[in-house]
């Protein structure tokens, strides 16, 4: 089969490899389309990662069920699916085939789309994690009755704007909304009836600062998603929330020290592949487990959708080129994804 390798200068080598074998609990899923994300260029550059070589990380797959490992229950060859592979592993979705557990895959409805679902798993899995499992905000299925504001960094992003979908799920409102290019498309994810704003990051960090405060006008403001993680999103937050509060980070937010009263915990989506620790049966894991079905039954009941995608092509071959515009910020309310199916001497 054909598979990518990204090296640390973002420079992507394919290669002819054989096709892997699912183990116990696994999937292998024929991959149609692969989604991308910003740690599948920045990752390989990370210290942690030197001596590792070029590696297929690629975490968002969307295609078909080919086989499955002993004892999965609920899938079967042919079988059309979304999944989130394990990060920091093999056999990842930049490839023909790729490799992921049944408990983070889930079916994608008929009138989903491959490229529609490829911008799901990993970022809507973020979103969701850090909403419930880090600011144990209302789930879904329990929402809020009262208002409950939330400060959501960077909501154009997909993990930002999946972040804003379930909180409306939630009725969480007022969502303080901080984006830039994206702001367009975040007007359609909140509602201005329920206190809902869009604040513009652009005009410069006090006025981010001075807006915010200024949304909630002297109300308590305990949480906060941030779905950027650099460039001062958490310290504007940190300056502004109600303490005791809580920032949930897609980063680690390394070498900062936030003010008295205001917990910074990182949202580490990784996690969902970790088995629960002595004492605690039902942890993240089982909350992926959990979660990834209601992202299926959403899509087909058509209260949950993906998010807007744009079409690198060539399949492997434009893998590339979506890594370099995601490393040089290109990319405003848009997820890169790539068809396996146009490599050029794939067999699909």
């Amino acid at each position: 089969m054909k598979q990518a390798f990204v090296d640390r200068n973002t420079a992507v080598t394919i290669r002819d490899t054989e096709i892997p074998s699912p183990k116990e609990g696994q999937l292998l899923i024929r991959v149609v389309v692969s989604g991308t994300n910003p740690k599948d260029w920045k990752l390989p550059q990370w210290p942690m990662r030197d001596g590792h070589g070029p590696s297929n990380e690629g975490d968002d797959i969307a295609g078909y069920v080919e086989a499955v490992g002993e004892g999965v229950v609920g899938f079967s060859k042919g079988d059309k699916v979304a999944a989130f592979h394990q990060m920091l592993t093999a056999d990842g979705s930049f490839a023909e085939y790729a490799i992921a557990h049944a408990y983070t895959t889930f079916h994608l409805p008929a009138k989903t789309s491959f490229e529609e679902g490829a911008t799901i798993p990993l970022a809507a899995m973020t979103a969701a994690l850090g909403l419930y499992q880090r600011l144990n905000l209302p789930l879904p299925w329990n929402p809020a009755s009262e208002p409950l504001p939330l400060v959501v960094y960077g909501g154009a992003s997909a993990v930002g704007a999946y972040a804003l979908k379930f909180a409306k799920l939630s009725n969480i409102h007022p969502l303080i909304v901080v984006a830039g290019r994206g702001k367009p498309y975040v007007e359609t994810l909140i509602d201005r009836s329920k206190g809902d704003t869009i604040i513009d990051y652009r005009d410069g960090d006090d006025a981010v600062k001075a807006q915010i405060a200024a949304a909630i006008a002297g109300k308590p403001i305990r949480h906060a998603f941030d779905a950027v993680s650099e460039k001062g999103s958490y310290q504007n937050i940190a300056s502004v929330l109600t303490s005791p509060g809580t920032i949930t980070t897609v980063l680690p937010a390394t070498g900062y020290q936030a003010p008295t009263g205001i917990t910074i915990v990182g949202t580490n989506v990784g996690s969902v592949h970790h088995p629960p620790t002595e004492g605690k049966e039902v942890e993240d894991r089982e909350f992926g487990a959990a979660f990834f079905p209601l992202i299926g039954r959403g899509l087909t009941q058509g209260w949950f959708s993906g998010h807007p995608h744009e079409v690198h092509p060539g399949g492997l071959g434009g893998l590339e080129g979506a890594l370099k515009d995601l490393a040089a910020g290109k990319a405003s309310a848009v997820k890169y994804v790539v068809r396996i199916g146009e490599t050029e001497g794939a067999s699909q």
